[in-house]
């Protein structure tokens, strides 16, 4: 059974629960420059086998992956420290902030001959699941065209300092949930265009940056696809709306599958039209926490297929180059909302020699 460790015990609180649920892993130990926080999370999961001190996971040989949740700007340094120590590493969403520092992991990955996969963690519930596999059967036809979305009243951040700095952009944190399930569905986009606004409850707050934006995406094959965020207005009741879902457009078939609700909707190639849901049983696999805060059961699903995927020696997707490739599409998106302009990804990469 391989070992894991946990670095970063905020959005970590969803993998320790996961590691310990899971039948494939083994919880070493977890870590956090915070002793508070250290302290609550070993009360809460009764495992008090913490530090404070990165370099003990590092140092540690019984280690074989480190599961990375700290700040964005610090994940190339510390993906950087686990590859050079014989890791495996899953880091989550964004998965590097400069991508100056893309090349130098890219190299290392297969120097070390060690995994990195991104824990986009959307991919892995079961809504998104179910969509997939009815399109990879055909269910829909051929794609013609994707639409995503992730709307949330999350006006809540705006009593939170930190929502209100600069260097906060809902573009990278929420946003790339309904960016990743584009580029899964078309890989291939060659141009982004947006626009985006600070909504009047967001300027009141003294947010600074974008809090209400829509995108529409071109692919090198000319397919087409729309993706928007809204994050400081109240949402409409879940019953008519998910706050998160992906919409799949075929030539024979649609698919919606709604994050949240666990919910799926699909019109078949036969004409048939399904609507599923899941039960209390998989809710509870999902969700582990209070309301919805923490999504346990998605990281839990991710975090078993990794491990297959370094036992059975397969890449794990979202891999480093994917993770590479969403990182240079949002700065695109960024690029686009600054310029007024629509952006080639290809230009973005060009800068950093990728």
């Amino acid at each position: 059974m391989l070992k894991i460790a946990i670095l970063g015990l905020g959005e970590g609180r969803s993998t320790i629960s996961a590691a310990l649920s899971s039948p494939k892993l083994e919880l070493v130990k977890i870590c956090d420059k915070n002793e508070d926080l250290c302290k609550q999370r070993a009360k809460e999961f009764d495992f008090y086998h913490y530090t404070q001190e990165y370099e003990d996971l590092l140092n540690d040989d019984k280690i074989d992956i480190i599961a990375i949740y700290t700040p964005d700007h610090l994940h190339a340094e510390h993906v950087k420290q686990a590859l050079l120590h014989g890791k495996h590493v899953v880091c989550t969403k964004p998965f590097i902030d400069d991508l100056s520092k893309a090349k130098e992991l890219l190299d290392l990955s297969q120097q070390t001959g060690k995994k990195v996969f991104i824990g986009q963690s959307s991919r892995f519930f079961e809504p998104a699941k179910r969509q997939r596999k009815d399109f990879e059967e055909g269910v829909i036809g051929d794609l013609i065209t994707i639409e995503s979305h992730y709307h949330a009243d999350h006006r809540w951040f705006l009593a939170k300092g930190w929502s209100l700095l600069q260097s906060f952009k809902w573009l990278y944190g929420g946003l790339s949930h309904p960016v990743d399930f584009i580029r899964w569905y078309l890989p291939n986009i060659e141009e982004v265009m947006g626009y985006g606004m600070i909504s009047s409850n967001g300027a009141v707050a003294g947010l600074k940056n974008e809090d209400t934006m829509h995108f529409i995406f071109k692919a090198t094959d000319g397919r087409i696809a729309r993706v928007s965020g809204v994050y400081t207005s109240p949402t409409q009741p879940t019953q008519r709306d998910s706050g998160m879902s992906c919409i799949l457009r075929g030539t024979l078939g649609a698919s919606q599958a709604d994050y949240h609700e666990l919910r799926y909707a699909v019109t078949t190639r036969e004409g048939e039209e399904k609507m599923i849901h899941w039960g209390d049983a998989t809710l509870k696999h999902y969700f582990r926490f209070e309301g919805q805060s923490h999504h346990a059961g998605e990281y839990q699903n991710y975090l078993d297929y990794f491990v297959d995927s370094i036992e059975q020696n397969f890449t794990a997707y979202p891999d480093m180059e994917e993770g590479i490739q969403t990182v240079a599409l949002l700065q695109a998106m960024d690029k686009s909302l600054q310029t007024g302009m629509p952006i080639k990804i290809a230009d973005v990469l060009k800068e950093y020699n990728l």
